[in-house]
């Protein structure tokens, strides 16, 4: 027996019905109507349906007041749309996007009241980006016409879609679907029906894991924040993307993750189901993880939360003098940072050759910051005539602060550490840049645990403002103070953190790109759909494909396995994938292959 949908392509879809008119579907009505479509806005509040013509009639003024619109292109977009309470108005369209609420009960209603009165030949999609595709075709009289079509919030801006098929959808309707979002203007991303997709899928682990690292009181809101936005480069911290998305909403697409994959890393954070019953479910409600200045406000107003700036508890020690210990980047880069802003430099390394050639790294540096206007050829040479290069670490004797920045192996530092407790002074700060390993255990090489602390900067050093600022239990007051007071010398935010695995940039990152690499190792999706869903879905400055080759496949596999170490949670174990190339030598751009081939250097 013949199905509605075969193999024979559709045509063009041309009226396109949009059921549920709240901030989704109202973008999506207004992205609709901008390409020239029909569309058809069914809500079943009345008041609702006015909210989105008052929208869009808000929405294209302001496009004709900057030029992107003119009058009359703003008349015919508004013609095009019509509002109303009853489904039967779909009976017209050659597709319905249905985005109601995230409820079975709610979504498979409609659905089945939508196969009484549309076309054989109409498509059915769901704007559900946590239930099952599956479950609601397979409840439909035609479920080889129903698919996911999964935009992103705000619909008019964000460029990514997703196109979810499920076992029973026929590919004429994928086709059409895929068509009609690059005609859009989007970029379709074909995946198969899992909670969360691909760009959910892999940003709702990650701001799960952010809130039970609050709820945890490892460290505060803000600090959480931007540590991710200044360390990653992302555009917003994930708590405060949490109440952007809704507590409630993420709440319920991480308890279908939870269901269908049964990783802890899933399980709803406490917070989340805390918040979510007392109606604090973000900036919808005007508090969720901060407090707003109003419901619908993105504004954020000081709460009973939100930090004093008091100044720290106790006065820091006195800084003129800095010891930066290593040869590689990340030393050659702290010792940049701290002459720049007019430290005296210890650099030292294991042989006056290897320090020499970490100083002339430096001075090419300052010499790319001149000809790129950043300062000048003045500034640049006395920043180099504060950088004393030395092969052995005794010149450290006189420096009130020594900075570590050898190689990632704990008994490497921690020789190094007992090293610097022979040579440096009484009260000099020792500080580790340890982005995984036990700060406590560099303490514990030293006769002075009270002065040691973990300094972690980022690569490049000169360019990434965060430093994440690690106390251990031992870790005296004066000693916090005085890296925080560095730190704002240097022009550096500084974020404090406990000693555990990972601090809280790494913690939240590698998890999220093991996930991503899990991915690919089950067939579920593409590197190049991955990398583009995060970056046009989350607002990653980079995929996580492309991140990992930069990073290191090495690297990232070592900071993985700590992790899992630590926390003993089986959702952390690496991926095999990740290890299988590691062990084949492809360490991402250092070696000219990754998960990508690079051309050779």
């Amino acid at each position: 027996m013949a199905t509605p949908l075969s193999d024979t392509p559709l045509s063009p879809l041309r009226t396109v019905a949009v059921v549920g008119l709240g901030t989704m579907g109202t973008g999506i009505t207004e992205v609709l109507a901008a390409a020239g479509r029909d569309v058809i806005g069914i809500d079943v509040s009345e008041t609702q349906a006015a909210r989105c013509v008052a929208a869009l009639e808000a929405s294209t003024a302001r496009a004709v007041e900057r030029g992107r619109l003119t009058g009359q292109q703003r008349a015919e977009l508004l013609a095009r749309v019509t509002t109303g309470t009853d489904l039967s108005a779909a009976a017209a369209a050659d597709l319905v996007i249905e985005v109601a609420p995230e409820s079975y009960e709610i979504k498979q209603q409609i659905f089945r009241e939508l196969d009484g009165i549309v076309r054989p030949e109409t498509v059915l999609a769901t704007g559900t980006n946590a239930l099952s595709v599956t479950r609601l075709a397979a409840d439909s009289a035609h479920p080889e016409r129903v698919l996911g079509m999964h935009f992103f919030n705000p619909a008019p801006a964000m460029k990514l879609v997703e196109v979810v098929s499920s076992v029973l959808t026929a590919p004429a309707a994928v086709t059409a679907v895929t068509n009609l979002a690059l005609d859009l203007g989007k970029e379709p991303v074909a995946v198969g029906d899992r909670p969360g997709f691909v760009a959910d899928g892999l940003l709702f682990g990650y701001l799960n894991q952010a809130a039970a690292m609050y709820e945890a009181n490892y460290a505060s809101r803000e600090d959480i924040d931007a540590a991710m936005r200044l360390g990653c480069g992302l555009p917003m911290g994930p708590l405060a993307l949490l109440d952007l998305i809704g507590v409630d909403t993420a709440r319920t697409v991480l308890e279908a993750m939870y269901t269908a994959s049964r990783d802890r890393l899933h399980a709803p954070a406490p917070i989340l189901k805390q918040l979510s019953e007392a109606g604090l479910t973000g900036r919808k409600a005007g508090r969720g993880f901060y407090t707003y200045e109003a419901p619908g406000s993105g504004t954020v107003v000081e709460d009973a939360l939100t930090p004093r700036e008091d100044g720290p508890s106790a006065a820091g020690r006195p800084v003129r003098s800095v010891g930066v210990a290593g040869s590689g980047t990340m030393a050659s880069g702290i010792a940049e940072v701290f002459a720049k802003a007019g430290f005296e430099v210890v650099l030292a390394a294991r042989s006056e050759e290897k320090a020499q050639a970490a100083k002339a790294r430096i001075g090419k540096s300052l010499s790319r910051s001149v000809d790129k206007g950043r300062m000048t050829a003045e500034a640049a040479a006395s920043t180099l005539d504060l950088i004393r290069a030395t092969g052995t670490y005794d010149d450290f004797a006189d420096v009130d602060l020594a900075v570590e920045a050898v190689a990632e192996d704990l008994e490497v530092k921690r020789q190094l550490f007992a090293t610097l407790d022979k040579v440096c002074k009484p009260g000099a700060v020792l500080a580790t840049t340890t982005s995984s390993l036990p700060v406590v255990a560099c303490a514990r090489a030293t006769s002075r645990p009270q002065d040691v602390i973990g300094m972690h900067f980022f690569n490049p050093a000169p360019a990434m403002k965060l430093v994440e600022v690690v106390r251990t239990v031992l870790t005296a007051d004066d000693v916090h103070a005085t890296v925080r007071e560095v730190c704002a010398k240097i022009r550096k935010h500084a974020v404090d953190c406990g000693d555990r695995a990972g601090f809280i940039v790494n913690a939240l990152l590698f998890p999220y790109l093991n996930n991503a690499v899990k991915m690919v190792q089950e067939h579920y999706a593409t590197l190049d759909d991955i990398d583009a869903a995060m970056k046009l879905g989350g607002g990653y400055p980079m995929g996580p494909f492309e991140l990992l080759d930069v990073v290191g496949l090495d690297v990232s596999l070592a900071i993985e396995k700590v992790l899992h170490r630590e926390f003993r949670d089986p959702g952390l174990a690496p991926a095999p994938l990740l290890e299988h190339l590691v062990a084949a030598g492809c360490l991402g751009r250092k070696t000219g292959r990754g998960f990508r081939e690079y051309a050779k250097r």
